[in-house]
């Protein structure tokens, strides 16, 4: 268990921030001094930048009020183990264990809780943002600042403090891997459970899915209990998590595994480096099987282009990168995975359905839109696909990107994004972020979300 940080040493590490922020150049960018990112687009280098050491941690529990205050740069992993010896976990806890409360907030994070709980940012109380101005500002829900933060990607300010709501939970997760044969099944499905918090008459927590192909659909039904009704599994063994849900129809795990479930092997991603084929899982160390081992050797076959070579050798096309997370809504799910199949036919993809609670006001969140009450579908796919010489082009990622848009939907930008400025602005409110950077960045010193997400820089 990670032990609380305490007041005085956050405060301690926001001095510290500061006097970093107070160090650089006059007129320089600011940037954060942080090696680490979840994050798949290309970024400019920051030679200096803010010092976030020591505000990586949680600050305190308050397991009466199931609250926590946690620091901007504390991973998932290490805030659940703060909060999980308390009977408690954040409300949504994205897959990937280094993603941080921080990054959660101004990207979009996103778990299988989210038909019910919304995303991370709904389940922030207050928080405090370092703006480009240098200055720490206490924020609320209704705060123009607040609420044009999240999917602002830095492009405000980064948060250096957090007081989040925390749920309750037991020791065990018990599963039920469902199979539908169409989207209409798997539809109906959805809605049910969203509607009522069951299928099948039992009680569901944990709602999210994968479309291995067309015609193979699974929801993982995922109902939190007391006491296991089996041995719990273990996928950070032999075993893969993913293959489990064509394998068996129920399942257990602990709250613990659960959560990381998908970490162990990126959810499928693991298979590209050799490590699901049984005899290289033995030999690969249980601490590397991570998503930020394999994200780092990700980074490593960018920087000297090591398949792209082994491809031209071998006179394949070049492969462009389809690294993307949408929404779409739930009654448009099956026109975009039937165009999916035919226009990019990449599988397995995940199927996590969401519920966004809205701004305190009950509208939507500026920047990223989504309709409160209405029900969405997330969906993730992450790998390349041969295009040939126009691959640095974008041209699947355009195609995608234009699709999500004709039906109602919305795209994350943690991955590369090719929107023109014109459309850009219209879907993520490229004029109120404007508005709000202009009051707390008067200076322009942080990066605009376009320039940051489109034009790299």
């Amino acid at each position: 268990m990670n032990a609380a940080k305490g007041w005085t040493s956050h405060e301690e590490a926001v001095a510290r921030l500061r006097a970093s922020y107070a160090a650089l150049p006059s007129g320089a960018p600011v940037r954060l001094a942080k090696r680490t990112s979840n994050l798949f687009r290309p970024r400019a280098a920051a030679t200096v930048g803010l010092d976030v050491s020591g505000l990586d941690g949680v600050i305190e529990v308050d397991a009466a009020g199931r609250t926590a205050e946690v620091q901007g740069m504390c991973t998932y992993e290490d805030l659940v183990d703060a909060t999980l010896p308390h009977g408690l976990i954040p409300t949504v806890v994205p897959q990937l264990r280094t993603i941080t409360l921080g990054g959660a907030v101004t990207g979009l994070g996103i778990e299988s809780t989210s038909f019910r709980s919304g995303l991370p940012h709904e389940a922030v109380l207050e928080m405090d943002v370092i703006t480009g101005s240098g200055t720490v500002v206490t924020c609320k829900p209704g705060d123009d600042l607040f609420d044009a933060f999240p999917n602002s990607y830095g492009s405000l300010g980064y948060a250096v403090r957090l007081r989040i709501e925390l749920e309750q939970v037991p020791g065990y997760v018990t599963l039920r891997h469902v199979r539908f044969h169409d989207t209409d099944a798997l539809r109906a499905a959805i809605e049910e459970v969203v509607t009522t918090g069951e299928h099948d008459g039992v009680r569901v927590d944990g709602m999210d899915g994968v479309a291995f192909a067309p015609g193979e659909y699974y929801l993982s039904l995922a109902t939190w209990a007391r006491h296991p009704e089996a041995t719990p599994s273990d996928y950070t063994g032999q075993q893969v998590f993913y293959r489990s849900l064509q394998q068996r129809s129920t399942d257990v795990l602990t709250m613990h595994d659960y959560l990381w479930r998908w970490d162990t092997d990126w959810f499928w991603c693991s298979g590209a480096f050799g490590v699901q084929n049984p005899t290289v899982r033995r030999l690969w160390p249980r601490r590397w099987r991570r998503s930020d081992v394999y994200h780092r050797l990700v980074g490593l076959d960018e920087r000297y282009r090591l398949v792209e070579r082994l491809d031209a050798r071998a006179g394949r096309p070049l492969r462009e990168k389809v690294v993307q997370d949408v929404e779409v809504p739930l009654d448009r799910l099956g026109d975009f995975l039937d165009w999916f199949d035919e226009a990019v036919g990449m599988r397995p993809v995940w199927l996590c359905p969401l519920v966004a609670r809205g701004t305190a006001s009950g509208g939507r969140w500026p920047t990223y839109p989504l309709e409160p009450g209405e029900t969405y579908v997330n969906i993730g796919f992450w790998g390349t696909v041969p295009v040939g010489p126009d691959a640095s082009d974008g041209p699947t990622n355009r195609a995608i990107e234009a699709r999500v848009h004709e039906l109602g939907g919305h795209k994350s930008l943690y991955s590369q994004a090719f929107y023109d400025r014109e459309t850009f602005d219209a879907l993520y409110d490229g004029p109120g972020l404007a508005r709000v950077k202009a009051v707390h960045d008067p200076d322009d010193r942080l990066t605009s979300l376009y320039d940051k997400v489109v034009r790299a820089q």
